[in-house]
């Protein structure tokens, strides 16, 4: 078994990570943005201004990721003797979900609104700032989480036990290499089986302020898509998202590994 990283290595290694899968694959999530935006992918933006939004998603990856990765760490820390694995990995993930979106959905709103509407990043904190007050910027936290939660209950059992059953059969702890292989496989399934969720997420965070669809309810906002758009409008935008969460979860899972692994080597 792993020996547990340190919250100091979990931390430094989940910052790095964040940061490199998000700047790396942001053209990918802007394009899956403007696909889901209820005006449609071309009077969003098309494919013009592909990196609008890029500075609130490079200042809140480092701190949302670190902030995952320590929590999950601690909690596979602390109740490996009492909780089979599966089950504390899924908890560990969403714990780590609940407490990383507190940064997450802030930078989220600011994020897809630029890449929605092409305008500056600071233009759009400030009007929501003006308009909406601080509470502005949790607007979807909850889509988010009930977004996320499925995802990751999805995600690290399957991460985790890829790697598990790898490690058996070679005798020794996985390599990096490795570990973004997992990190691939098991990001690209859990994204697919929750596109409907991540457009339900995306349509509340661009909704006019006051409106129906701004109030956050889920099931009321993925049962109007499907009653006035159709079922295939709820996987829009999957081949971006799948194919951004499988290579961004190679990226991210394969850089957390890396970075942990060297500095687990450089403090032991």
């Amino acid at each position: 078994m792993d020996k547990p990283p340190t919250n100091t290595v979990a931390l430094l290694s989940g910052g790095i990570a964040g940061t490199a899968v998000d700047v790396s694959l942001f053209p990918l999530d802007t394009v899956k943005t403007r696909l889901q935006s209820q005006q449609g992918f071309f009077k969003a933006g098309g494919f013009r201004g592909i990196y609008a939004g890029i500075g609130p998603a490079v200042l809140g990856s480092a701190p949302g990721a670190a902030l995952f990765f320590c929590t999950y760490e601690l909690t596979k820390s602390v109740g490996s003797n009492y909780v089979p694995a599966p089950i504390l990995h899924m908890v560990g993930a969403s714990i780590g979900e609940v407490t990383a979106c507190l940064i997450r959905v802030p930078v989220e709103v600011v994020k897809q609104r630029a890449q929605a509407g092409r305008q500056p990043s600071s233009l759009i904190f400030r009007e929501t700032l003006r308009r909406e007050g601080f509470r502005g910027f949790y607007r979807g936290y909850l889509s988010t989480v009930v977004r996320e939660i499925p995802f990751s209950l999805i995600q690290f059992p399957l991460w985790e036990f890829m790697k598990s059953t790898w490690s058996k059969r070679e005798g020794k702890p996985i390599e990096a290499w490795q570990s973004s292989i997992c990190g691939a496989i098991s990001g690209g399934i859990s994204a697919g089986l929750t596109t409907p969720l991540d457009v339900a997420k995306t349509r509340i965070m661009l909704a006019e302020h006051g409106s129906q669809t701004a109030r956050g309810n889920i099931p009321n906002v993925l049962k109007e898509i499907w009653r006035t758009e159709g079922t295939k409008k709820l996987f829009s935008g999957i081949v971006p998202r799948v194919m951004w969460i499988s290579i961004g979860g190679a990226i991210f899972l394969g850089a957390y590994e890396k970075s942990k692994i060297t500095m687990m080597k450089m403090y032991s």
